[in-house]
């Protein structure tokens, strides 16, 4: 089968692979030295957020054709594609609207129509526990709220519920399980009251393995706690397509609400998959969250690429992954509650974009898909920052900061902003040998000990970072941040001529589990699977033998 690659796309390759060698004499300390307005110059505000890009290998010349790249991608005709209903996920045939969970004004369309209605819906079951007018099935109100999910059901509610958390209205107490491992599940309910915990079951076919598992587990917890199965609509509400199953299992069909096959999992937390961070911050706020993503919405539709902060992000690491020779992202929030940030990003983007045929079923042959990670500062500066300052490894940074806090010790505050200044400014400039020599020679030591230790302390630098500072992290910001790192996954998807919107790559690995699930509880093991597999069945049926 012929392969695509990216000079088939981009008349302007060679001269981007010219542009990326010739980074290999020069540094980002010298082009600072070089230009003084080099930061304002690569900046840019929008949405509540600040942007400053400049502490990457660019200059005008490859700003000006990585725009090139993306008008010859016709990024910006893409962008009407999303955000008018196109059916961009090809390979399932449906759009991709999560935009339309987030719109302003009054609602024009028929999913905007369906969104207001469960928006309303969502406020009144809020306010109903809130307020104490629902009650369990003792007659008590409900003090504790937990979030049955997976992945996109799970990954983007526990998040924001924990970003948000100085914007907890202490109403109820929100609690989240997603492993099929017993023990998550098992940890959370045995510090709450079965008479005063409520279930949010979010599936959207109402039989994810995992899901389902949990709810059947925190069913039989309210049964076994006095209530009877009349009860159990008092304790349950669910968010799927499949009303039938929801009302099969217990739950009041009026207390079903809906997911919309044009929403993507991981892309739902705007939905009723949001609804855990509405019990937490009530519905004012996570509308506010909502508005925060609409306007990066606007500024992604109308800001000209250049620029365009999802845009840009998309951008650069097209050219890191496909010039520079990168192959990960570090996501670095220097702010305690955004700590899920990073888990919540790689979901976001390398369910998305890991894939390795074009839109058309054809092999590509370069690089998509870079691998996530990261987690808040200061923390990652005890342990992985030192493979950031001196391995072989080239990780483009993305720091995350914020301009106040929410907690009086401002003193504390200003130190872990000023890391995450320093972090950036040393990876920039890095230290030499001779500085490090200099150095060693200042504090006392013999010309032997600075031949011996020198070289261990020489920084390269010259390693990129991008820095997002907002004002405080509020609704608005946060959600202006996540709709900023959802639409750089669809510039990049654009940019690769991939399928941003389908997760085939999750499949195969569900279906076999149903397998060998079979195969522990029959025993019937088949003879044609790996000798491995069948050895760890083995192992695992032995050890679980009754007596």
């Amino acid at each position: 089968m012929p392969t695509k690659r990216l000079p088939d796309y981009y008349n302007n390759w060679s001269k981007l692979e010219e542009l990326a060698n010739g980074w290999k004499s020069k540094t980002l300390k010298q082009a600072f030295e070089e230009d003084n307005n080099r930061a304002d110059r690569y900046s840019i505000s929008a949405a509540g957020l600040h942007y400053d890009f400049s502490k990457n290998h660019i200059d005008e010349e490859t700003l000006q054709q990585l725009t090139a790249v993306a008008e010859q991608a016709n990024l910006k005709n893409a962008i009407k594609k999303l955000y008018r209903g196109d059916h961009v996920n090809n390979t399932e045939d449906r759009p991709a609207l999560h935009t339309a969970l987030r719109f302003n004004g009054e609602p024009q369309t028929e999913e905007q129509q369906a969104v207001s209605a469960t928006l309303e819906k969502m406020g009144h079951l809020i306010d109903s526990v809130h307020s104490g007018e629902w009650k369990g099935y003792k007659g008590d109100r409900i003090t504790d709220v937990v979030n049955i999910g997976i992945g996109g059901s799970d990954l983007g509610p526990r998040m924001v519920t924990k970003a948000l958390t100085p914007f907890h209205t202490g109403h109820v107490k929100v609690h989240f399980v997603a492993n099929i491992d017993g023990a998550e599940i098992h940890d959370v309910m045995s510090s709450l009251n079965a008479e005063t915990t409520l279930f949010l079951v979010a599936s959207k076919s109402f039989s994810t393995l995992e899901t389902l598992e949990n709810s059947l587990t925190a069913r039989r917890w309210v049964l076994e706690s006095g209530a009877q199965e009349s009860d159990l609509a008092k304790h349950f509400v669910a968010i799927s397509s499949k009303v039938d199953k929801a009302v099969e299992f217990g739950i009041d069909a009026d207390n079903v609400y809906p997911i919309w096959d044009w929403v993507g999992g991981r892309y739902s937390l705007w939905s009723a998959i949001g609804m855990p961070i509405a019990f937490a911050v009530g519905i004012e706020n996570f509308n506010k969250l909502r508005a925060g993503a609409a306007a990066m919405d606007a500024h992604f539709a109308e800001a000209p690429i250049e620029r365009n902060i999802p845009a840009l992000m998309g951008l650069l690491m097209f050219w890191y992954s496909n010039l520079m020779g990168t192959d990960t992202q570090a996501i670095l929030p220097y702010a305690y509650h955004m700590q899920m940030l990073p888990a919540y990003l790689q979901q976001l983007e390398m369910e998305s974009n890991g894939k390795s045929v074009t839109r058309d079923g054809e092999l590509l042959d370069y690089q998509t898909g870079s691998i996530v990670w990261g987690t808040e500062g200061t923390n990652g500066q005890h342990s992985f920052h030192q493979l950031l300052h001196q391995g072989t490894t080239v990780v483009p940074i993305d720091f995350i900061a914020t301009l106040k806090a929410h907690h009086p010790y401002d003193h504390q505050h200003k130190f872990l902003f000023a890391n995450c200044l320093a972090q950036s400014q040393a990876l920039l400039t890095g230290r030499d040998l001779a500085t490090a020599e200099t150095e060693l020679r200042a504090q006392g030591a013999s010309e032997e000990e600075v031949a011996r230790l020198a070289t261990h302390k020489v920084h390269p630098g010259n390693r990129p970072s991008s820095t997002i500072v907002m004002d405080t992290l509020k609704p608005e910001t946060l959600g202006a941040l996540i709709a900023a790192y959802e639409h750089k996954v669809y510039t990049l998807g654009v940019l690769w001529n991939i399928n941003s919107y389908d997760q085939w790559g999750v499949e195969l690995g569900k279906l076999l589990g149903t397998h060998v699930t079979t195969a522990i509880d029959t025993t019937d093991v088949p003879k044609d699977w790996d000798s491995s597999t069948q050895n760890l069945i083995k192992r695992f049926t032995e050890a679980n033998k009754k007596l």
